[in-house]
């Protein structure tokens, strides 16, 4: 494999820039392997299931994890929320990106622009292109995140997001993401509700969101590229249920994540460096919603191995059929034993 082949045109212009409104009134992509696949909506999604399959969806919540702040210099800097770092005790040390990060120095402090001191910076993390911080002050950290930090929309999103709960899906739980599981932005009551009615069941997951999901691959060789490992958790009633289910529908690439990283490992919580991609073997997942991926990732590398070469087919038809890409964007349904 080559970098190239995770290319494709990708124009400014078909790139979202506001979700759709109903949620479910997004376009969806409906792969039928060898034969034209069909154009529907995912209000449609109950129709186009089957009476036993099991949809698993992942029920992680996004913080409003970017943080606007100032240093006692005067400069400004944006400090990202990645995760909590697991042995500090309260849930106040971070994982976070900042930028500048050049300029940031270990003991400094940071305040919002009413002058709050809110963050200390501790020091670079391990890994070193990142750093460790200390949200301060008396106030639960979570509460303070919700009142001075903002939602952390991906760059290529540049219209301000009037509603917040719009990159949350609606049954977001445990805060903790710095991005949506967008996938799953698409359901709505309506459509939890007639799968119900048509005897589909839906599970859950969590799989903490990092920013590495979407980070490009730049490895001229894409299967020499370094993942990240994330968080997840599996509760043991859902890998039951897909253990006995005819079929496996996963709502997103991180709930595909979350239940392969199960089957790899034996293991139903931890974290994950699973990388799926052309010749690792899909052992739970039959079928993926998903949205339309930006060219080099590691999220179209899961896409090419769950359906191999006619993601580009697939592509080529959502872009000449006006879809909408990326977050905000429209679906696909895809399914790894269609011919």
């Amino acid at each position: 494999m080559r970098l190239e082949d995770l290319d494709y045109d990708l124009r400014p212009e078909r790139i979202a820039q506001v979700p759709i409104e109903p949620r479910d009134a997004a376009r969806l992509l409906v792969d039928r392997g060898s034969a034209p696949p069909e154009h529907r909506r995912v209000a449609d999604l109950p129709d186009l299931l089957r009476p036993g399959d099991l949809v698993v969806v992942n029920d992680t919540r996004v913080l409003p994890a970017r943080l606007r702040l100032r240093r006692a210099t005067g400069g400004t800097t944006e400090v990202l929320l990645l995760e909590p770092v697991d042995d500090a005790p309260g849930g106040r040390r971070w994982e976070a990106l900042a930028r500048p990060a050049r300029k940031l120095r270990a003991g400094e402090h940071l305040s919002t622009a009413t002058g709050e001191v809110v963050v200390a910076v501790v020091g670079r993390a391990p890994a070193g292109d990142t750093f460790h911080i200390d949200l301060l002050g008396d106030e639960n950290p979570a509460r303070l995140v919700e009142r001075i930090g903002e939602m952390p929309l991906p760059p290529y999103i540049t219209t301000t997001l009037d509603r917040p709960d719009r990159y949350n899906t609606i049954y977001a739980t445990r805060p903790g993401s710095a991005a949506a599981p967008t996938a799953g932005l698409h359901l709505t009551p309506a459509v939890l509700d007639r799968l119900a009615a048509r005897g589909i069941d839906v599970a859950r997951v969590e799989l903490v969101v990092g920013l590495d999901t979407f980070q490009p691959v730049s490895e001229p060789d894409p299967l020499r590229h370094r993942m990240h490992s994330e968080r997840y958790r599996v509760p043991a009633s859902t890998w039951d249920a897909c253990r006995g289910a005819p079929r496996v529908v996963a709502i997103g690439t991180t709930t595909v994540r979350a239940l392969e990283s199960v089957a790899a490992s034996s293991r139903l919580e931890g974290r994950t460096e699973l990388f799926l991609h052309a010749g690792v073997p899909l052992q739970v997942v039959d079928v993926l919603m998903t949205n339309f991926h930006l060219p080099r990732t590691t999220l179209l590398m899961m896409v090419d191995a769950f359906v191999g070469p006619r993601w580009r087919a697939l592509y080529a038809t959502a872009l000449t059929e006006g879809y909408r890409f990326l977050s905000f964007g429209d679906a696909m349904l895809l399914d790894r034993h269609a011919t």
